[in-house]
């Protein structure tokens, strides 16, 4: 039987409103150092109806950025003001609807872009960075630029050439292996949107793969997750991406074989700061 009254969804950053038709779980107090639903209490044989809202409001905030138009010409020109050269790239898939329904195509890139690729190619780099809508351009939107301003300090410390930063639509991780393979790249470094979850829409992942080329598989990759503001860090990610890129530069190796020893060297929980020159 339902409920005669139910609570009502309270407003951001206020404490709940206490309903005596919910029945509250005794776990309560931990759901508020967790993002995930636990102790959602219920209200007669269902949950109560604040829940089911915020249920079905992540839900259509993971479909929003999934199919959320990417704006690469405005991750352009954020990407050259940080003093980046930057080249648009598109995958094979020709829409979004191929995309979603042929993984393939977004590993490859289009005849026009391995065109552009090759007029572009020069001297040899240390580092190709590749930023990639892949299944949430909402985060590409937010975390792009914020983890790029923390990395460019990086890489200035490390001494690294990088080549031009492909802005990729419709891309798939794969797709970093052949940018990095046309641009003769010591290193690729993928930056792509997650597949969005039900309580974060907008995760950028780090993915990075010594000697790219076709056909590299996923086991030959280090990957970084959950890059935002309510996981890592930008800074702390640059910092992880910035040890693991050095390790991989040095011994040629990426993927299962090189494990990530990074937080040895944090200082009380912090990563050591940048020193250049």
């Amino acid at each position: 039987m339902s409920p005669a009254r139910e609570d009502a969804v309270e407003p951001a950053g206020e404490e709940p409103v206490i309903d005596a038709a919910v029945i509250e779980d005794s776990w309560r107090r931990l759901a508020g150092i967790t993002p995930a639903r636990i102790a959602l209490g219920r209200a007669g044989t269902g949950l109560p109806t604040r829940e089911v809202l915020r249920f079905a409001l992540a839900h259509a905030q993971a479909r929003d950025a999934v199919h959320l138009p990417f704006d690469s010409a405005r991750m352009a020109a954020e990407i050259a003001a940080l003093g980046f050269e930057t080249l648009e790239v598109t995958s094979a898939a020709p829409a979004r609807d191929a995309y979603l329904r042929r993984p393939d195509l977004g590993r490859r890139l289009s005849e026009d872009s391995r065109a552009l690729l090759a007029a572009r190619a020069g001297a040899a780099v240390d580092l190709a960075l590749v930023v990639a809508d892949g299944l949430s351009s909402t985060a590409i939107h937010a975390q792009a630029v914020p983890f790029l301003t923390a990395f460019k300090a990086r890489i200035a410390e490390a001494g690294w050439s990088v080549g031009p930063i492909c802005i990729a639509s419709q891309a798939r991780v794969a797709l970093g292996d052949e940018v990095g393979e046309r641009l003769k790249a010591s290193a690729c470094v993928v930056m792509i949107g997650e597949r969005p979850g039900l309580s974060s829409p907008d995760s950028l992942g780090l993915y990075l793969t010594f000697a790219p080329r076709a056909g590299r598989s996923d086991a030959e990759r280090n990957c970084i997750s959950n890059v935002r503001g309510e996981g890592l860090s930008h800074e702390h990610a640059a910092f992880k991406l910035a040890w693991l890129l050095k390790e991989a530069l040095a011994r040629q190796i990426t993927g299962v074989t090189l494990k990530d020893e990074s937080d040895l060297l944090l200082v009380g929980g912090r990563p050591p700061p940048v020193r250049i020159g």
